[in-house]
């Protein structure tokens, strides 16, 4: 597994719980639920292509 992607991941999660109790502390929770929901998409993005290269790992692999 590649250490640099959990990093990545923690690292958007910590910015992303910040933006989310400030904007939460300004009264701005709509705002505040979309940076969390935008911020899942993009660490979704960052798995599924790990789990694409897996895929045409195994296709090579087994040469299908």
């Amino acid at each position: 597994m590649e250490i640099d992607l959990i990093l990545k991941i923690t690292g958007l999660g910590i910015l992303v719980g910040i933006i989310h109790s400030l904007l939460s502390k300004f009264g701005k929770e709509e705002y505040a639920f979309i940076v969390t929901i935008v911020g899942l998409v993009v660490a979704f993005g960052m798995v599924i292509s790990l789990i694409s290269r897996l895929f045409d790992n195994l296709k090579v692999m087994f040469r299908l």
